[in-house]
C-alpha cells in the first residue's frame, strides 16, 4: 500500500506540475509551497492515501462499474486531494475531507455520464457490506461475491443524491459524517438514506424476479 501511494503521489506531482505548476488557484483561492511545507506536504499526502485507499476505492465502485474509468476517478480524486491539502483545516477530520472531495469529482463524472447500467458492463466490485433484512431472500442466498456485484449494480441505478448517502452509509459513516460531507442536515440524510434503502430492496428483489 505504501509503494501504491508514493506511485499516487508521483502522478499527482507530474499532473499537477505539468497542468499549473507548484502554484495552482482553485476557488479563488491561490496557494503556494514553501520548499519546507512542499515536503511536508507529501508525508501528509502519503500518509492520508495509505489510509483512506480503502475507503475511496469503495465509494468509486458505488459509482463507476469499470475497472479502468474506476482507476482514472482514483487518480482524480488523489490529484484534487494534494491540490486541496494546502487548505486543510488541522481541526477537520482527514475522513470527512477526502470522501467530499471524492463525492465531489463523482458527482461531477454521474452528471456527464450517460447513464446505461447493464449488468455485462460490470468487471468488478469492490467488498460493500449485505443489507440486513428481517427474512431470508434469494438475494441473502447467493455467494459473496454475487452479493457484491448485485447490489454494486443496484446502487449505480439509483439518483446521485441516493448513491452519495448509501455509499457512505455502507462505509459504516455516521449521520453526522455524512451531512459534513455532503453539506446537507442529518434529517435529510435520514431522508435520503431511507429512500435509497426502500429503493435498493425494489431492485434487488426486481433483479430475483426478472
Amino acid at each position: 500500500m505504501l509503494n501504491s501511494s508514493k506511485l499516487i503521489l508521483s502522478k499527482a506531482q507530474l499532473s499537477s506540475a505539468t497542468a499549473e505548476g507548484i502554484e495552482y488557484k482553485e476557488s479563488s483561492l491561490e496557494c503556494s509551497y514553501s520548499e519546507v511545507k512542499y515536503v511536508d506536504n507529501q508525508a501528509v499526502f502519503t500518509e492520508w492515501m495509505t489510509e483512506h485507499e480503502k475507503l475511496l476505492r469503495h465509494i468509486i465502485t458505488g459509482f463507476e462499474a469499470k475497472l479502468a474509468i474506476q482507476d482514472e476517478l482514483f487518480q482524480e480524486i488523489a490529484l484534487n486531494i494534494w491540490r486541496a491539502l494546502p487548505k486543510f483545516r488541522q481541526d477537520a477530520a482527514v475522513k470527512t475531507f477526502v470522501a467530499r472531495i471524492a463525492h465531489n469529482v463523482l458527482a461531477t463524472h454521474v452528471a456527464k455520464a450517460v447513464k446505461t447500467v447493464k449488468t455485462s458492463d460490470i468487471e468488478s466490485c469492490a467488498e460493500v457490506e449485505n443489507i440486513a433484512t428481517t427474512q431470508k431472500t434469494p438475494y441473502q442466498s447467493l455467494n459473496q461475491s454475487q452479493r457484491q456485484q448485485k447490489l454494486a449494480n443496484a446502487i449505480r441505478q439509483l439518483k446521485l443524491e441516493q448513491q452519495q448517502v448509501i455509499t457512505l452509509a455502507l462505509e459504516g459513516m455516521s449521520y453526522q459524517e455524512i451531512a459534513d460531507i455532503l453539506v446537507i442536515t442529518t434529517n435529510l440524510v435520514g431522508v435520503r438514506l431511507q429512500r435509497a434503502k426502500t429503493l435498493l430492496a425494489q431492485l434487488l428483489e426486481g433483479a430475483e424476479n426478472g
